[in-house]
């Protein structure tokens, strides 16, 4: 049986619309595709899962068309399957051990989630009975996947849990971060209120490090705290031109669009000029996004400019073929050199140099080495800057008891996601840097266990 492909808007629909540009499985299809499963007694799949899913387990409820049960089963250790199902990075994770690989294609593992997510109903209770007291209080900062997935570790043990959240609306990166198109806000808003439901109290538009502070927190009454802020702080090339009008950030890019409803221009007038032509820097998932989004906003031409190959894209291989069939052009072996602009301080063009690639460098990726004499100018209306983002800098730089690390990251360990001062526990990007979704949510959970563990001694 060959895995089954869902459907999808037509490309030339799509890229005039910020609707979602998959559909997902109809259930005839989902149970077709579950039918393909081994049901492995041993199965690797589950290794690949950083939140350790009972893969096989949900796919032959599906099966057997127990919707319900399927829920049931990812619930059990993941309580954001419908996000999960879209935005992670499947084909590299659980996908990728699923045994099928070596003969045919692997299960859709990513996409039965959805699936289950999306049309299954759960119902949860606390399960905890351990020696923590009635009431007690532990804060989360921040409610991106690490900070959601840790409150709801926490709140199905019967933990108060209270997560402060910088922005006026919940979801972190989820929200300002990933376009609608990709992962519509009517499904993070599903999750996050099953959360609610569970006891989880959001408080928007409070700003750890400068509308309360960290001793502020436990002085109100909470025993632990979890930091999961996230990598908001964006990077730049640090090359002449970067000030110039029409040079984004993708954080800020996708921040106009995502929660200041450029989506739904010109229903909401948000102020997100991308001019005919538009150049993104960079080939991860946040350059796609970028580069699809500007077309949606009226762009005639994107390109996307990478140093390196194809191959050596960290863009996951779906969001790569979705813009190539929507028209996105990429130009690969070339670095920025300048961004050059007109007499009014506008964007008009990029210098560039092409790059051949050398020997591997430390993330075992193949070094891009400039061509001398190999420059040349690239006409453009404005640029994206998609090169990565850094752990935001706010909680570091208020609060100097963390132990912080060379790129500004909280250093935790590992295994338990503790820091240096005793109750605060730290996960997700504000810790490693920009990663997945599902690895903020596996560090998200980790903690949660950890700060239970504490809890217990205290």
């Amino acid at each position: 049986m060959e895995r089954v492909k869902d459907s999808r808007q037509d490309k030339d629909v799509r890229v005039k619309n910020f609707e979602e540009v998959t559909f997902g499985y109809t259930q005839q299809e989902a149970v077709v595709e579950a039918t393909r499963c081994l049901q492995c007694k041993n199965p690797p799949c589950v290794k690949g899962c950083p939140v350790e899913i009972d893969i096989p387990s949900f796919i032959k409820k599906i099966k057997d068309k127990d919707v319900e049960g399927a829920v049931d089963v990812i619930f059990q250790k993941n309580m954001l399957p419908s996000i999960c199902g879209r935005v992670c990075p499947q084909e590299t994770q659980c996908e990728k051990l699923c045994v099928l690989n070596r003969r045919e294609k692997p299960i859709a593992i990513g996409k039965l989630e959805r699936f289950a997510g999306d049309r299954g109903d759960v119902s949860f209770s606390c399960t905890y009975s351990g020696p923590i007291a009635a009431g007690t209080k532990v804060a989360v900062v921040g409610s991106g996947p690490a900070g959601l997935t840790c409150a709801a570790e926490l709140a199905r043990c019967g933990i108060v849990v209270t997560v402060f959240e910088a922005l006026h609306t919940p979801g972190g990166v989820l929200v300002y971060g990933i376009p609608e198109f990709r992962l519509p806000k009517k499904i993070v808003n599903k999750e996050i209120s099953f959360l609610e439901t569970l006891g989880v109290e959001i408080r928007n538009d409070v700003i750890v490090g400068r509308t309360i502070t960290i001793d502020d927190i436990f002085d109100m009454g909470y025993r632990a705290i979890f930091i999961g802020s996230g990598a908001g702080l964006p990077s730049f090339m640090g090359i002449k031109g970067e000030n110039l009008l029409r040079v984004y950030s993708a954080n800020e890019f996708l921040t106009r669009v995502n929660l200041m409803k450029g989506y739904l221009f010109p229903d909401y007038d948000t102020p997100v000029s991308v001019g005919k032509k538009v150049a993104v820097i960079g080939g991860g998932n946040v350059a796609m996004d970028s580069a699809r989004a500007s077309l949606r906003l009226g762009a005639e031409q994107v390109n996307v400019l990478y140093r390196r190959t194809e191959k050596e894209m960290p863009a996951r291989l779906e969001e790569y073929e979705h813009a190539k069939e929507e028209g996105i052009n990429f130009i690969f072996l070339v670095q920025p050199l300048e961004i050059l602009g007109d007499e009014e301080g506008y964007v008009n063009g990029v210098r560039v140099i092409h790059n051949k690639l050398g020997e591997p460098d430390e993330s075992g990726r193949r070094r891009p080495v400039p061509m001398e004499g190999s420059e040349e100018i690239i006409q453009t209306d404005s640029i994206i800057v998609a090169i990565g983002q850094n752990p935001s800098p706010l909680i570091p730089n208020t609060y100097r008891k963390l132990q912080i690390g060379k790129k500004g990251n909280i250093i935790v360990d590992e295994r338990t996601c503790e820091t240096n001062v005793s109750g605060i526990f730290a996960g997700g990007d504000i810790a490693t840097g920009a990663a997945t979704v599902i690895s903020a949510m596996g560090m998200g959970k980790t903690a949660a266990k950890s700060i239970i563990k504490y809890l217990e001694k205290k």
